[in-house]
């Protein structure tokens, strides 16, 4: 029975990090989309929406099975509840490279300025934290994710720099106000998947220590 139960396991574990390899994916195609006005890739990435969606149903049933198959140990306890809120934000991290995608759709034309540079520094920021967070799930090494409360820190401070920009240029006049509010909501999406990086990473230490930063 134990046997059975491990390999459903090894499973779990599988199915976890292809999920988050596919949306770790799907943010860099979603930023590169915009990036270079790339209209076709954000439409394949919104016409594959529901990918993400499928395997969050699917690990969660796998989840909730092993919790009823047999009494688990309290690694394993810990493993499949971190598991269960993992994909929560997995699939939100889904959902915000499909806005992004969404919002590349019908982008007005744009210049690449000084707060397109700092979009780009805070979208490749939120992308190694997704990265990293994953990669420590994996691995079990918990130091890759040692950094990641400073670097959501970082992506704060870049959506600030963001939206005071905005806030200035639309007072000059020195921008279009379309594309300024598309580049502001990716700025919002971005800090999100930052947020939602961190709440990975500290359900990876959970599952692996046994401790989680808000208790």
């Amino acid at each position: 029975m134990r046997n059975k139960f491990d390999k459903e396991l090894d499973k779990l574990n599988d199915e976890l990090t292809e999920m988050g390899e596919l949306v770790s994916d799907k943010i860099v195609q979603s930023i590169s989309a915009f990036k270079h006005r790339d209209k076709e890739k954000a439409k394949v990435i919104l016409d594959s929406d529901n990918e993400v969606d499928e395997m969050e149903k699917t690990i969660e049933k796998r989840a909730l099975k092993l919790l009823l198959q047999q009494q688990p140990v309290a690694s394993d306890l810990r493993l499949i509840s971190s598991a269960l809120k993992m994909i929560t934000d997995m699939e939100r991290i889904g959902d915000q490279a499909a806005d992004i995608a969404e919002i590349t759709m019908s982008m007005p034309k744009f210049t690449k300025d000084e707060t397109f540079d700092k979009l780009m520094k805070m979208a490749s920021l939120s992308i190694e934290m997704v990265k990293e967070s994953i990669k420590s799930f994996v691995t079990g090494d918990l130091s890759l994710v040692d950094n990641i409360s400073e670097h959501d820190d970082k992506v704060d401070e870049y959506f600030n720099n963001i939206r005071d920009n905005i806030v200035e240029e639309l007072r000059s006049s020195e921008t279009n106000p379309e594309y300024a509010t598309d580049v502001l909501m990716i700025a919002k999406y971005l800090e999100r998947i930052g947020d939602h990086a961190e709440n990975i990473s500290e359900w990876v230490e959970f599952s692996i220590t046994g401790e989680h930063k808000d208790n």
